[in-house]
């Protein structure tokens, strides 16, 4: 990561104020701030700490790419060809996945490292407009390969002639598509893989901590899902502060007229059962018999941390030209033992870019009521810090995520928090600030927790103060990116 500062009387003179409640605020920073990134396009990224210390992140199509800061990455592996040193002669390697599932390429896999001290990565193949899937495990010992393929451990889309893997005849709209693996410890170190997409639904399997694999056979627990709802990419994580596990899954289609978004359940149980901010049973969301990609239904469950989202321009900023993110999700989630800090890393699309993608990280956060927040800006090494009214009060642009799934993204209108305590403006109600950092908004009704945190405006080139926040009796999500332009300190 490089940042840029770009000097010059010019850019003085046009700074831009503009009045508001809180005073007068700087549109502008008086030198425009720029960070550099080396991007990468890893589909369905799942992240792992890799031997050297850096973290790899290994997504479908073996796309696989590795960074030092969560900002630059490169490329370890970009396709499915035999000249790899992830999985040399990956085709003959992998022959039988390629040939059950009827397909030349790989799925979004999971990497983990595990008590042996190897690493296993969870692949898995696909049809694609059929069910017909396998999951299975090869294993290495440096996390960039070569791994040896082990075989496969799942099926799903077996003929009428042909049991399933509980033995009875496959459903497609009961049993699952054995993609999207990720596999978790236990707080008491049992190994666990969940899994699923559309179809049958989402199911979870405990493992054998030390080989990585079943143990026991059939498909295992379901968790959610019936009837192709478009619910698909669990993944779980542990907080031990919290002591819940937090299962975050991607709702709607991963094209950018798809409407995927990010969605997140808790229970106390590894395999659950799993409930939303809302208190509903996670077990209940299923699409009504004889349905097909029920959004309507789906879209009732699971508390909602982001869709497609654009903070537009306001005249007198800098970024006049900006691009909103569509169907962001297909995550991976990250815990840093040395900085405390969780982080969400996941692809996103991008407004007129087609089905072009690429990996992005944000920081994120529990509230006062143990639900993850996400912060709006991807991460530029920023921490929390203790703020004070003054630094908080002022013009904000605003995005509310909603619940629904649509492929519109949504645009940000403009709210002031006032120094009395009122929000105005394109929502009104109150708001308060607690501990060091800790915002309550109540928003016609409904009340909001999160955190305030100073961050980079990638448009606007400036420092801003952001505030991100969830109502967990709606399961809904907002953000804030104030208006004015912070110094560096």
């Amino acid at each position: 990561m490089k940042k840029v500062i770009t000097s010059g009387t010019a850019l003085l003179c046009c700074a831009l104020l503009t009045a508001c409640s809180a005073g007068q605020e700087k549109l502008k920073a008086d030198t425009p701030i720029e960070y550099t990134f080396e991007e990468v396009s890893v589909h369905d990224p799942s992240v792992v700490e890799g031997e050297d210390g850096a973290w790899y992140i290994f997504g479908s199509h073996l796309a696989v790419a590795k960074t030092e800061d969560l900002m630059n990455w490169t490329y370890v592996n970009q396709g499915v060809k035999n000249d790899n040193e992830v999985i040399p002669d990956v085709y003959s390697a992998m022959k039988d996945a390629f040939e059950w599932s009827h397909s030349n390429t790989f799925w979004a896999p999971d990497v983990a490292k595990l008590n042996d001290g190897k690493y296993h990565l969870y692949y898995c193949n696909c049809q694609g407009d059929e069910p017909v899937s396998c999951l299975g495990t090869a294993v290495s010992d440096r996390v960039a390969g070569p791994y040896v393929n082990e075989g496969l451990m799942l099926k799903s889309g077996m003929p009428a002639s042909e049991d399933d893997e509980d033995g009875n005849l496959y459903q497609a709209t009961v049993d699952p598509n054995t993609v999207d693996p990720a596999v978790f410890y236990d707080a008491e170190g049992r190994l666990w893989m969940v899994y699923g997409s559309y179809s049958g639904g989402i199911f979870i399997k405990e493992m054998d901590p030390q080989t990585g694999l079943p143990l026991e056979s059939g498909y295992g627990e379901k968790l959610l899902g019936g009837n192709h709802l478009r619910i698909e990419a669990p993944y779980i994580i542990y907080n031990e502060e919290t002591g819940y596990y937090y299962m975050f899954l991607s709702f709607g289609g991963l094209d950018s007229d798809g409407g995927y978004n990010v969605r997140v359940c808790r229970s106390e149980n590894p395999d659950g059962p799993y409930v939303d901010s809302m208190g509903q049973e996670m077990t209940d969301c299923k699409g009504a018999a004889g349905s097909y990609f029920s959004d309507a239904t789906a879209e009732l469950y699971g508390t909602k941390l982001m869709g497609g989202y654009k903070f537009t321009w306001k005249e007198g900023e800098e970024g006049e030209d900006r691009i909103g993110y569509l169907s962001p999700g297909h995550n991976s989630c990250l815990y840093q033992e040395e900085s405390g800090k969780y982080f969400i890393i996941y692809h996103t699309r991008f407004e007129s870019s087609g089905e072009e993608h690429q990996v992005r990280v944000h920081q994120m956060f529990f509230n006062e009521d143990g639900w993850p927040v996400i912060a709006p800006y991807r991460y530029t090494e920023e921490s929390l810090a203790p703020v004070a009214e003054a630094d908080v009060t002022g013009t904000y642009k605003y995005i509310n995520h909603g619940r629904d799934i649509s492929a519109e993204l949504k645009e940000s209108e403009e709210i002031v928090l006032e120094k009395n305590g009122d929000v105005t403006g394109a929502a009104e109600g109150t708001w308060s600030l607690s501990g060091e950092n800790s915002i309550t908004l109540t928003i016609d009704g409904d009340s909001y927790q999160g955190v305030f945190l100073k961050q980079w405006d990638e448009d606007g080139k400036k420092y801003v103060m952001t505030f991100t926040a969830l109502c967990s009796e709606t399961g809904t999500a907002v953000w804030g990116s104030g208006l004015n332009a912070l110094s560096e300190e």
